[in-house]
């Protein structure tokens, strides 16, 4: 049974950091591409990062520079390290997968865990 679990959220103040987990069970991470999406109130869900099997990463031009993804296939986990948060970043965050490439549309990710609320506000 292919299962995604997140872990990580929480609220923090403006500038702060977090770390998000995306646990991964029921498949080998090795072969496909994890995406990080996130849904803010009102809004429609956005890609934010992705990490392909092959190990190339890519960013939306909104966090470039102050989030990092990361996988560790041996542990089966891929983290996004969320640095220099802005309330623009309080968001429902999910984990989804899909074989080998990253790609921008949702639908093409047939895997999602359940969500974790990042909350960044003073």
């Amino acid at each position: 049974q292919v299962q995604l679990v997140e872990s990580g959220g929480g609220l923090v103040q403006p500038g702060g950091s977090l770390r998000l987990s995306c646990a991964a069970s029921g498949f080998t991470l090795n072969y496909y591409a994890i995406g990080w999406f996130r849904q803010a109130p009102g809004k429609e869900r956005e890609g934010v990062s992705c990490s392909s099997s092959y190990g190339s990463t890519y960013y939306a031009d909104s966090v470039k520079g102050r989030f990092t993804i990361s996988r560790d296939n041996a542990k089966n986990t891929v983290s996004l390290q969320m640095n220099s948060l802005k309330p623009e970043d309080t968001a429902v965050y999910y984990c989804a997968a899909r074989r080998a490439f990253c790609r921008t549309v949702e639908a093409e990710y047939g895997y999602w865990g359940q969500g974790t609320q990042v909350t960044v506000s003073s």
